[in-house]
């Protein structure tokens, strides 16, 4: 295939341009504006690499010539940086998507796959949640992603262009940012246990998560590409942890034993994250694996590694 992965020097997009460009068959095209991503979660990989932004419809529609498929990862991925800075997240999330859809039904792009949120679930108290249940959306953020899952849904019936929207679920593992002010909660706790500190909860550490390994969410993405699957699906584990049992098992993953810390909850957070996976079971055979432990084995490990090198 000739596949094409937007924000692809990202974490979830480095991690899938690693395993498709495994095959010789691939042909695989990054495009990233590096605003979020690193180039060197691509170094080494058989890609070919355009720098550039979704938002410049002239670039994208050059690079989706002779494209199958378009993988598209490139967001601004935070609830917290989008409270403060909804415009650029807009921009990005929305602008830019739309101008994807465009480019991909102007180069008759067989299919896309966009990287959508759990988020879009907002607070409601059902658990778990289902494809079918009404969004409550509590974070531009999160708005930003249903309405990319909205667009990809209208160009799917006006234009014939098919898609597939992946509702991710607390992602985690390997080339995560554990840099940014806006780092998710596994790298941050990663990053503080090797300093010696103890991991900082916002809230008291009994909210839940459904964690999810990229290998898990990279198979999903491949999976939806090559099936019939079109519309909204979950893709989580279908089981979640509190955050306080999480920190706790990284602490002893890395052999500390640290006080926690708790602090006030963040704005537009959920309390409970819970997916319900049946339908993608379903429609393109996912499986999640069900080692979680083992998982964030890995993760430590990758992280411990790169701290050592810097």
């Amino acid at each position: 295939m000739k596949a094409i992965i937007t924000g692809g020097a990202g974490f979830i997009g480095s991690n899938l341009a690693e395993v498709l460009s495994r095959s010789r068959d691939n042909e695989v095209i990054i495009v990233d504006d590096l605003s979020t991503g690193n180039e060197a979660n691509i170094s080494g990989l058989e890609i070919e690499f355009v720098k550039g932004s979704i938002t410049d419809l002239d670039l994208l529609r050059k690079t989706f010539k002779g494209a199958d498929y378009i993988f598209h990862q490139a967001a601004i991925p935070s609830v917290p940086r989008s409270i403060k800075d909804p415009e650029s997240t807009n921009e990005a999330n929305v602008t830019g998507t739309l101008k994807v859809l465009i480019a991909a039904r102007d180069c008759s792009v067989k299919k896309v796959i966009f990287a959508s949120s759990s988020s879009a679930y907002g607070d409601t108290p059902e658990l778990p949640k289902r494809e079918a249940m009404n969004p409550n959306p509590l974070s531009p953020y999160a708005v930003t992603k249903l309405i990319g899952e909205y667009y990809c849904n209208v160009f799917s019936e006006v234009y014939g262009l098919k898609t597939a929207a992946l509702r991710y679920f607390n992602v985690y593992g390997p080339k995560q940012d554990p840099h940014s002010d806006y780092a998710a909660v596994i790298p941050k706790f990663i990053k503080r246990i090797q300093e010696g500190k103890p991991p900082i909860i916002f809230g008291d550490g009994t909210q839940t998560r459904d964690f999810t390994s990229v290998d898990d969410v990279v198979s999903a993405n491949i999976l939806a590409a090559e099936s019939d699957a079109k519309g909204v699906y979950n893709v989580a584990t279908g089981k979640r942890i509190t955050i306080n049992e999480l920190a706790n098992v990284i602490m002893a993953i890395m052999g500390r034993d640290l006080d926690l810390i708790h602090e006030k909850p963040r704005e537009g957070d959920v309390l409970h994250s819970l997916g319900d996976i049946t339908r993608a079971k379903k429609d393109f055979g996912y499986a999640p694996e069900d080692k979680l432990e083992a998982n964030l084995k890995e993760t430590v490990k990758w992280f411990r590694k790169l701290y050592s090198s810097e």
